[in-house]
């Protein structure tokens, strides 16, 4: 029996990664930096207070920082 379906409706906020990319590189002239800019430097980890990260978050930054 052959399963015939409808393809889902994709939502206004489910882009696909080449979407974003395109997005992204239309953007970038928009953002430039200044040409004085200060550099940022590092914080300390002591001093940021109140982030709250789900867990699935922090596991994903774990893989891509290399945790």
């Amino acid at each position: 029996m052959a399963n015939h379906t409808a393809p889902r409706e994709r939502d206004e906020s489910e882009i696909t990664l080449a979407e974003l990319r395109g997005d992204c590189a239309r953007m970038a002239p928009h953002w430039t930096a200044h040409e004085h800019a200060a550099p940022v430097s590092p914080v300390s980890p002591a001093l940021i207070h109140r982030i709250v990260v789900s867990p699935d978050s922090a596991r994903l930054a774990d893989d891509v920082i290399g945790g």
